[in-house]
């Protein structure tokens, strides 16, 4: 996740008088307002808790009205220690940490705490209706979804809750996968879209796993209707044999048999992602990115208007970071950026071990970029539990019950250049990446 203070505004308190409101945005959108005393009682809590050697430098307290430069270097400030605290591998997983930032959020969408039905959808097109409080946050959204289908509670972890948008045309666009640090009712109603739907997807990589899910009616049913909707937008490539095929099956209703077929395909299980840019093989090249099977595969159309193909395997991934900037939207004017003037400019970089000593970093400007990046990441969780000998079942249900938490691989910054990342699964990638990965680059132009 992506987090960042790109604002701040002046604001009215109750008894007339204003007060600074620094804007946390998350991916790009305003996730909540906050005073500076806040995030000083959530400092004061952490330190508390955790010790003062743990807890990364706060702003300091000042006597006098602040001078707008004054304001502006707090922000930065703040900006840098939210950063921090949600890097932190402990901090950033801890209640206290998350339930700051849903009562913020609550708080500044001004939402009351009541009983709400919220729809949320299924792979199929259809809705299912779930009775939660406002304050429900996205595990308790998620259990009450399993609770609705009678999905055993064995098989909740693996799958998440994602905020898409549903464009006119049909398509689908993977917008985030809803934390444990926000409340799904207010999240998709402050977006005042019918646009976004909050969807339930399966939340593995591995088809291994798709054995556990198909051992329960419910999770097959969850299965089957993925797998259909994944061929029918052609996120899943058929050609005429395989479709004969699996329209026989469909008839038969034999949804295993067709989920077996399907993972025969090319890109199965795969998340596509909206055209983006890329820097390889060229600079300022178009590419439709999907995510899958241990890689990311680009779909690139060259300068020549030459179609190309291509994987980046996640174990030939020495590092990657996610960098945010704010850009002025082209109106003709050099002003600098304000609020209304800007949008923010998302990227992902990753360094590829491209031959047995060459790594190249390779660059997509999308406003997906933080979703490739958690993909990434899980994708990284999985091998590493699965080259320890652990339990993919154990991880995903710690995943669900928040217990456990690894940091975003590089958390974005405002404008600097990209910056190295500090992320601690470093090494462990690197390695994974030797012993699971001695064959050339898989990419070929």
């Amino acid at each position: 996740m992506h987090f960042s203070i790109p604002e701040t505004e002046v604001r009215s308190g109750e008894n007339g008088s204003t007060y600074v409101a620094y804007n946390i945005h998350v991916n790009g959108v305003l996730h909540c307002r906050v005073r500076y005393s806040q995030l000083l009682g959530l400092h004061e809590q952490i330190k508390k808790e955790y010790g003062s050697n743990v807890v990364p430098a706060f702003p300091p307290k000042k006597i006098f009205t602040l001078t707008p430069a004054e304001v502006e270097q707090r922000r930065e400030q703040l900006e840098k220690y939210m950063q921090a605290v949600r890097q932190d591998p402990l901090l950033g997983a801890s209640e206290m940490f998350n339930s700051f930032l849903r009562k913020a959020q609550q708080e500044t969408q001004q939402i009351p705490t009541e009983d709400v039905a919220l729809d949320i959808c299924l792979s199929n097109g259809q809705k299912v209706t779930v009775n939660i409080l406002t304050s429900d946050q996205t595990e308790d959204v998620l259990d009450a979804v399993a609770t609705k289908l009678d999905l055993p509670d064995d098989l909740v972890g693996y799958f998440s809750l994602f905020l898409i948008r549903e464009g006119v045309d049909g398509g689908l666009t993977f917008v985030r996968k809803l934390q444990e640090f926000e409340l799904p009712y207010v999240s998709i109603t402050s977006l005042r879209s019918s646009e976004f739907h909050i969807l339930l997807r399966k939340s593995y990589w591995d088809m291994a796993y798709d054995g556990d899910v198909m051992d329960n009616r419910v999770g097959l049913n969850l299965l089957y209707a993925q797998t259909v909707s994944d061929i029918e937008r052609s996120w899943i490539l058929v050609n005429k044999d395989q479709h004969r095929q699996l329209k026989s099956l469909q008839e038969k209703g034999s949804k295993k048999e067709f989920i077996h077929l399907g993972q025969t395909l090319k890109y199965y299980g795969y998340i596509k992602f909206d055209p983006c840019i890329t820097d390889f093989p060229e600079k300022g090249c178009q590419v439709i990115v999907s995510a899958g099977n241990n890689e990311l595969n680009f779909h690139v159309k060259l300068p020549n208007e030459q179609m190309k193909e291509g994987s980046f395997k996640v174990t030939r991934m020495r590092c990657w970071r996610v960098t945010s900037s704010q850009v002025p939207i082209a109106n003709g004017t050099t002003n600098p950026c304000s609020s209304s003037k800007c949008e923010v400019k998302l990227e992902l970089a990753f360094e590829y071990l491209m031959s047995k000593d060459r790594l190249q970093w390779v660059t997509i400007t999308s406003q997906q970029a933080i979703m490739m990046s958690i993909c990434l990441q899980s994708m990284v969780d999985e091998l590493m539990v699965k080259k320890s000998g652990g339990s993919i079942k154990k991880m995903l249900r710690k995943r669900h019950n928040g217990s456990i938490h690894r940091p975003d691989s590089q958390q974005a910054v405002k404008s600097p250049p990209l910056l190295d990342s500090p992320d601690p699964n470093r090494e462990q990638i690197v390695k994974l990446s030797i012993t699971l990965s001695d064959k050339e680059p898989c990419w070929e132009i």
